[in-house]
């Protein structure tokens, strides 16, 4: 059985410091390309950060020099270090192994059709 579970959202104020979470199980997590993904309301679901098989990364340009993802593949764990926060980093993060750089998802992320998605953690940033 596949699981995917986000945690360490919370609410901060701007220029603030987070991390989340994601641990995973049903799936070989250490041999898959995983990501963070965000999603605020009415907005399109987008990709935020990846992590691929071969350690390679990727950020959205938005968040380059204040996010880090990392993985503990003991743990099957993908991590998400979020600092310098603003605003506009308001939104619902998901970790799965989702749709790749340059591609976005009009609908609700977890309903994105392929891939194993968690249910998501709030993220909230106050000015």
């Amino acid at each position: 059985q596949v699981q995917v579970v986000e945690s360490g959202g919370d609410s901060v104020e701007a220029g603030g410091s987070l991390r989340l979470s994601c641990t995973a199980s049903g799936f070989p997590f250490d041999d898959t390309d995983m990501g963070w993904y965000r999603q605020a309301p009415g907005d399109e679901c987008e990709l935020v950060s990846m992590i691929r098989r071969d350690g390679t990364t990727y950020y959205a340009d938005s968040v380059k020099g204040r996010f880090t993802i990392s993985q503990d593949n003991a743990k099957s764990t993908l991590y998400l270090q979020m600092d310098w926060l603003k605003p506009e980093d308001t939104a619902a993060y998901y970790c799965a192994d989702g749709f790749p750089p340059g591609q976005v998802w009009d609908g609700d992320c977890p309903h994105y059709p392929f891939g194993y998605w968690g249910q998501g953690t709030q993220v909230t940033v106050t000015s």
